[in-house]
Order: structure tokens, then C-alpha cells, then sequence
């Protein structure tokens, strides 16, 4: 990529097709009118016929993985699985999934994996409630993070890992890495400009020079279990797969809050836009524009371009970005008629003496945004960019305390089509229940016909039994956004039991789906007496998370 400047074409090519949940630049829409049906720019009955049609499986509720007649699926890699000759082991709860192939032919290549936590009694054999051993406290650091495998599919079309690849490597807890941007060596985090590792990575992308950006979800527990400071933790990390060399960073201009899945893009001009969500109730919807431009001939110091810029929150009801800056929420709270937000759980003199520079706001960017009038939503956990038209599409799990039982999607149109616009068109473009067909959708998924693959996230404790239990097991749906079955949810995959499917990647050449099975078991509580034992491999006494490569696409 010698050019300087990117195409439409051309960066989606970079990432590779079936990226497009990462990378869409700003096509079709048309004029901005502030009150356009904005499911129009996601489903569209009259063109795009399917020709990757499958048979929709029934609803399951044992403790297999089912997919389609015609498809197979391969156990790739496993918890604990060896995965270099250097003694390293495949973490827990895999989550966000990214193939990057040696070549053209998409059958070798390193597989990125995000870890977002471990099961006590599973992973740390924490039988009692209290304090963790010491040896516990290691494995719950060391189990989280990511790992990178080399992956190929063999001549008879079985796809496997090499356990003892010179790729292979972990990213843990115990890694050093770099605080970066405006919060670096502030107050706000004590000061630090290094910090220890990573963990609670569930979401991620890829940024248009290569590296990946794995995000810090849930992070409170283990930095209570382990004495860490929490300021240092709820980031977007990045790091290179292919380079071990590449100095692990935190962004710390993109805000900290319980990250879910991050959409990266550019604006018309070329500058770096970043789609993200809070995986908590009553969180927001954010974005992060750059202030420089993209430069693909400057390769990974494009990195750089995640240091500074705006960060911003939505505001859904009236169509608006809003800019979270020190200036902003300083003169929202010395107004004489101001009264903590729902959702703020501190007093106005605490959030006075809290925010005095930018850095506080970054580092609690929650409270800013409601301060500064965002939206609290339902979490928007799930994030995707429709290739087409631009627009963001976001995934609403649930939020039962709301009586939002099965979640929701939504479409973000931007005025102009512009990723670097600060108004836009905001819908329910498609609510969840019996009659779409899925129910909490979590993780999402374009592939290169425009399909919306989405994964469901019904707890686990709710699996099987009262609204949910049309539903039975977590499952992997396809919804059409073309043709007559436009808007239809067709069920491709049915975890085990407790388990959730998560991660999707295809190839480039969309012959393999790679996918995470994460949590099954989830509900065990007693020792020797897992609810789960799923991949039922030879030897195992229990469940062990895993990544699975499903092939059989046309």
C-alpha cells in the first residue's frame, strides 16, 4: 500500500472481505434530512439475492455446538491447549476472534483471540467464597488477555493450530505496557505511564495500518483479586499480531468505561473514526475522531492517530455528537441549576473536586458523558458498519431491570454519510423476540453480501425457561438485509450448554468461519459436577472454552 491516501475499495481490500465490521468509508446515502426512516439504509427487499443459502437449524438445548447439513466444524484450539514450544497455553473465555493470512491463499495464518475471563471454580478451582491464593491470582492473570496461534487447514480440509509455532505467544496480565495519550502520567492514573497487562478482553477490531485493538471489558474483580489500580484498566489496547516488538499501548484518548465491541473506520477527509460501546446498563454510545489523517505509506506510526482527537458521547434524542471535553463538563457542573444525572452515583462536590483537566475526563468518561447530556441506552454491546451505506449498527442486548427483554438493533445514520459528522439520523431499525426470530443480540457481523451475522447473549441463568425459552441455547443467527426475507433472523449455529457464541471472523475468501465458544459450563458450582463438558474431548473432566473453524460456504 504505497498510496497516501485510501479509497473506499482499497481499504476494505487491505482489511480483506469480511472486514466490514471493522472498515466502512462513507457511500449512498443521499442528503442528510434529520428525519429519513433510517431502516431503509439497512434493509432492502428489492435487491442483493442470497446465494449463500443454508438450511436454519431448530433451536438446541444439549451440550453440542450444532451447525447446518453441509457444514462441519473443526475444535481449533482449546483452553490450555500448548500453543508455542515455549510452554505457553491457550487462555480462558475466548471472545473476539481475527485471522490475518501469510498469503492469498487463506489457509495459513495467525488467529488472534481475545480472553475476557476466567470461571472461578473451572479455571482457579476457587471452591470457597474469599481471597485467592497466589497461585490463583497467577492463573487468573495469565488466563486473560489474548493469545496469537498459527493456524492452517490441512489437505483434507480440517483445520488445526501448530502447538509449537515460532508465532505463537500470550499477552497477559503480567505484560508492561504503555499508557498513551492525553491521560499518560496524570493525576487521574496515579501518575503512571506504564501499567500491568491486560485482562477482561472481550471485543475488538482492526485498524486500517494492521494492528489490532483488543478491548478491557470487565475489569473490577480481577483488579480487586490481584491489588491493581483501577485507573489502569476499562482501555482500548493495541497491539501488532505478527510483532512482538511492538510496544503494547493503552488508548487512553478513547475513554475508559467497560468497553464492548469497537467499529474502526475513516471520515471523508481520512481521519481516524472510532465506534465504541459500553457493555454496562444505562451506558453510552461513543466515537473518537482523530485530528490527523490517515497516511497508509507511514504504516504502524499511524498508531500515533489514536493519541489525539475528540472523543465524543450520543446523544440519541437529539441527534448530536457530543464533543467530552474539560471546558464542557467544568461549566455544566458550576451552573446554579445543575442536578446529578441518572446514572452519576456522586454528589456535585465530588464531581467538582474530580474533573479539573482532560485527563479526569477520559478516565471517567461515563459520568462526563451523562453529565454533558449523552443518552443512558440498554449497553450497546455489539457494533457493526454496514458496507454499503455507512451506516452503524448497533446491538442492544437486554436490559431486563427496563423490561427490554430481548434487545434491540439500531441504526446510526451519519449526516452526509460522513464518519466524522457530529449530527445524525438514530432508530430501532429491528427488536428482538419470537417474532424476528433471535433474542439479546450481542456481537455483530457483516459479511460481503451485507448479511448481519449476530450472536445472541441471553445470561445464562435465564437460558431455557420463561421468556427466553423459545429460545433454548445461545445461537448464532443470520439476518438478511436484501431480498424478501429481509429482516429475518435464520438460526446457523447452537451452542452448548451455558455457552455463548462470540467472535466471528471469516476468511477473506468466506470458506471459514472461525468462531468462540465461551462459557460453557457457566453455571457449574460444584466440584466434579460441571453442567457442561463440551468439546467432550478424551481425558477431560469438564468444559473447556474453545475456538471452532466452521467450513462448508459455498
Amino acid at each position: 500500500m504505497k498510496n497516501k491516501t485510501l479509497s473506499r475499495r482499497t481499504f476494505l481490500a487491505y482489511l480483506g472481505t469480511g472486514a466490514v465490521t471493522i472498515a466502512a468509508a462513507s457511500t449512498g446515502l443521499g442528503a442528510f434530512t434529520g428525519s429519513a426512516a433510517a431502516s431503509d439504509l439497512l434493509f432492502d427487499r428489492k435487491t442483493g439475492k442470497v446465494t449463500d443459502a443454508f438450511a436454519p437449524i431448530e433451536p438446541g438445548a444439549g451440550d453440542e455446538l450444532v451447525v447446518p447439513k453441509g457444514f462441519r466444524h473443526d475444535v481449533l484450539v482449546s483452553f490450555g491447549d500448548p500453543i508455542n514450544g515455549k510452554g505457553d497455553t491457550f487462555g480462558y473465555n475466548n471472545e473476539f476472534t481475527r485471522f490475518f493470512p501469510f498469503d492469498d491463499k487463506q489457509v495459513n495464518g495467525l488467529l488472534w483471540v481475545n480472553h475476557a475471563s476466567v470461571h472461578p471454580l473451572l479455571a482457579l478451582d476457587q471452591r470457597q467464597p474469599g481471597p485467592l491464593g497466589a497461585d490463583q491470582v497467577k492463573s487468573l492473570l495469565y488466563n486473560q488477555g489474548a493469545s496469537i496461534v498459527e493456524a492452517y487447514r490441512d489437505r483434507e480440509g480440517k483445520w488445526k493450530i501448530t502447538p509449537d509455532s515460532a508465532y505463537g505467544r500470550r499477552i497477559t496480565g503480567y505484560d508492561r505496557v504503555e499508557l498513551a495519550g492525553p491521560a499518560r502520567g496524570t493525576h487521574a492514573v496515579k501518575g503512571a505511564a506504564l501499567v500491568q497487562g491486560t485482562f477482561g478482553n472481550g471485543a475488538g477490531s482492526v485498524t486500517p495500518w494492521g494492528t489490532v485493538l483488543s478491548c478491557e471489558g470487565d475489569f473490577e474483580i480481577t483488579c480487586g483479586s490481584a491489588g491493581l489500580e483501577l485507573s489502569h484498566y476499562g482501555w482500548v489496547v493495541e497491539a501488532d499480531p505478527f510483532d512482538g516488538n511492538f510496544k503494547l499501548r493503552k488508548h487512553t484518548a478513547l475513554g475508559r468505561f467497560h468497553h464492548g465491541q469497537l467499529a474502526a473506520t475513516l471520515s471523508k477527509d481520512g481521519r481516524v473514526v472510532v465506534y465504541m460501546g459500553d457493555t454496562t446498563p444505562d451506558s453510552c454510545l461513543y466515537k473518537f475522531v482523530s485530528a490527523g489523517k490517515f497516511n497508509a505509506s507511514a504504516g504502524k506510526a499511524n498508531a500515533d492517530l489514536l493519541t489525539e482527537g475528540t472523543l465524543y458521547a450520543a446523544d440519541l434524542v437529539n441527534g448530536r455528537w457530543v464533543p467530552l471535553t474539560i471546558e464542557a463538563v467544568k461549566k455544566a457542573l458550576n451552573r446554579d441549576d445543575f442536578q446529578v444525572p441518572f446514572g452519576v452515583n456522586q454528589i456535585k462536590e465530588v464531581l467538582v473536586e474530580r474533573y479539573k483537566e482532560q485527563a479526569d475526563v477520559l478516565v471517567y468518561a461515563q459520568d462526563a458523558a451523562l453529565i454533558l447530556g449523552a443518552t443512558p441506552t440498554d449497553r450497546p454491546a455489539g457494533l457493526a458498519v454496514h458496507a454499503k451505506s455507512g451506516a452503524l449498527i448497533a446491538a442492544y442486548p437486554n436490559n431486563i431491570r427496563h423490561g427490554n427483554i430481548h434487545g434491540h438493533l439500531a441504526q446510526l445514520a451519519e449526516q452526509d454519510s460522513d464518519a466524522g459528522a457530529t449530527a445524525f439520523d438514530y432508530e430501532i431499525v429491528s427488536n428482538g423476540g419470537r417474532s424476528s426470530g433471535y433474542s439479546s443480540p450481542g456481537t455483530l457481523l457483516f459479511d460481503d453480501r451485507s448479511n448481519l451475522w449476530v450472536a445472541s447473549d441471553i445470561p445464562a441463568a435465564k437460558l431455557n425457561q420463561g421468556a427466553y425459552a423459545p429460545f433454548r441455547n445461545n445461537g448464532l443467527y443470520v439476518v438478511r438485509t436484501a431480498g424478501q426475507d429481509a429482516a429475518a433472523a435464520q438460526l446457523f449455529a447452537s451452542a452448548p450448554i451455558e455457552a455463548t457464541l462470540t467472535g466471528p471472523c471469516f476468511t477473506a475468501d468466506e470458506r471459514t468461519l472461525f468462531l468462540s465458544v465461551s462459557h460453557p459450563g457457566h453455571a457449574t458450582a460444584q466440584p466434579g459436577k460441571p453442567t457442561s463438558t463440551w468439546p467432550h474431548r478424551s481425558g477431560d473432566s469438564g468444559p473447556r472454552p474453545s475456538v471452532v473453524a466452521i467450513s462448508g460456504f459455498a
